[in-house]
Order: C-alpha cells, then sequence, then structure tokens
C-alpha cells in the first residue's frame, strides 16, 4: 500500500505541536521512544524524525514526500521548496541581536562587525539588500554566547519570547523576519501520494479553520435583528429562529477568533443577550 512519507523535526517545541496537528487530524502515530520513523495505524503514513536543518535536502532527494518544519529553515535552505499550507503555531522571529551595552541606532551600526549566526544565507541575503558588509561567523548551536566570548560583535538567531538573549545580556536591534510553522512538499509526488496529501491538507485546513473560529449563540428582539446581523459575518448567512417567548429571536453563526472582543462588544451595544460562545473543535467548508 503506498504511503505518504512526512518528516518532523525530531524533538523540541515543533515536534510537539506537529505530533498534535496531526492527532486532531484523526491520525494515530504509533509512537515509540527514541523512534527514527513511526507509521499510523488509521491511515497511510508514515512519520520521519529529522534535524530541521536536514529536511530541506530530503525532500530534494525523494527520502520524505512532505515536512512540517520551520518557515525559517525554507528561507535558509529550501527557498525551491513549496509551501501548501501555513499551519499558524510554532511562531518566532529572525532577529539580529547585540549586547546590551552597544549603542544601536540603525542597521548602518553593523556595517564592518562580526555577526555569529546559524543563518548564514537568511543573514547574507538582508545585509546585502541593506548595503551593509559584515564578517559572518557561522555556528551550528548556541550562538546567544558569542558576543561574550569575544567571537562576534552581534548575533542572528531565532527569537521567541526573547528570555534567552535577557540571559545572555543582549537586545534585539532588527527584527528580520517572521517565521511560523509551514507544510511543504518534494517537487514531485505520484498521483497516489498527492491524493494522500489532499486529503491530509482537507483535514489540517478543517482543524486550523476550528482552531480560529468561535460559534455563537445570542438573544435579540426582533426589532433589533436586522441591526444585528449587519455585524455578524457568517460562514454564508446566519441562522435565525423564533423563540418561545414572542418577540424574540435567537441567532447563530461562527466569527473569526481574532475579530471576537469587538464583535461582542457591538452585539451587546445593539440590544443582544445570553450570548454563548462555543469553541470549534474540526470547520468543514
Amino acid at each position: 500500500m503506498t504511503k505518504l512519507k512526512i518528516a518532523i523535526q525530531k524533538s523540541g517545541r515543533l515536534n510537539q505541536d506537529s505530533l498534535a496537528l496531526l492527532k486532531n487530524c484523526g491520525i494515530s502515530i504509533d509512537n515509540g521512544k527514541d523512534q527514527l520513523k513511526a507509521a499510523a495505524r488509521n491511515f497511510p503514513l508514515e512519520v520521519l524524525y529529522l534535524r530541521n536543518g536536514d529536511i530541506p535536502q530530503y525532500l530534494r532527494d525523494g527520502v520524505v514526500d512532505v515536512a512540517i518544519l520551520g518557515e525559517n529553515t525554507l528561507v535558509e535552505k529550501g527557498e525551491d521548496l513549496a509551501v501548501v499550507e501555513r499551519l499558524g503555531f510554532s511562531k518566532c522571529r529572525v532577529s539580529l541581536a547585540v549586547p546590551k551595552a552597544f549603542e544601536y541606532k540603525n542597521i548602518q551600526d553593523l556595517n564592518g562587525k562580526r555577526i555569529a549566526t546559524s543563518y548564514p544565507n537568511t543573514v547574507k541575503k538582508y545585509l546585502k539588500a541593506q548595503g551593509i558588509t559584515a564578517d559572518l561567523h557561522i555556528i551550528n548551536g548556541s550562538v546567544e554566547i558569542a558576543p561574550n566570548i569575544g567571537l562576534a560583535d552581534a548575533i542572528c538567531d531565532i527569537v521567541s519570547s526573547g528570555s534567552t538573549l535577557f540571559k545572555n545580556g543582549l537586545k534585539e536591534a532588527v527584527q528580520m523576519a517572521f517565521s511560523e510553522a509551514v507544510l511543504t512538499v518534494a517537487p514531485s509526488l505520484s498521483p497516489e501520494k498527492q491524493a494522500i496529501l489532499d486529503t491530509v491538507r482537507f483535514r489540517i485546513q478543517a482543524v486550523l479553520k476550528g482552531q480560529n473560529s468561535k460559534y455563537i449563540l445570542l438573544n435579540a428582539p426582533n426589532e433589533k435583528v436586522a441591526e444585528i446581523l449587519e455585524l455578524l459575518p457568517g460562514m454564508k448567512s446566519p441562522t435565525v429562529l423564533p423563540l418561545a417567548q414572542a418577540g424574540w429571536s435567537s441567532i447563530h453563526t461562527v466569527i473569526e477568533k481574532s475579530k471576537y472582543w469587538d464583535i461582542i462588544d457591538a452585539l451587546k451595544s445593539h440590544g443582544a443577550e445570553g450570548i454563548l460562545v462555543i469553541p470549534i473543535e474540526k470547520m468543514i467548508l
């Protein structure tokens, strides 16, 4: 039986979030401790646990068919590979950072400086666009220590909360790019594997749409229904049902999570009562 081979980072937050996404898609992975390969029990999928930086080449070589990895890794090592879904987790930024004592004013202050990084291609591309020349020191591992030991004047690394920079006496100087987990594919797939990928993408889209939406129910006096419907973006059209109490209706719809509070405030000001908000597990459009 044809199986789709998907690469996932071997460990860390990206690994955990990727497996959680597959689980939410109804795909059960037989996971054992220190396994480098695992099969799904109920879906034609095989997971390979690989180093993030190695995944782009495995995709080119056809060792794996698809992968979940950080967008920053694609920018560094896989700009030729197509992104088919943006997954919305493992968000971070790629930043240049300097010691706290460094009096940084603008990017020109890094001209001629030494920059330590694990992302040389990303840094070169950015500095070239800014007209900056710098001496890059490529480090595979923790680059935050480089300024403290005199190896570099600045670093480039991925930043989530910024706590690691703070602990090492550094401050963000420039946010060069933003990154999140993405689903990317090998240059070519057989028709059979493409069909499996299409099913995986359909499930992922349903999960992500559900996570980014809220189902709301509310009661409103009939004379306010028209006004309230103007406030409610829905999948097609909100559902309006008469209540047992004369002169009142119940309105049901779906709203985007990011717009939730603004819409709720507007609904209340237009006479909505008994507002219920329900999380959505999956949403099929």
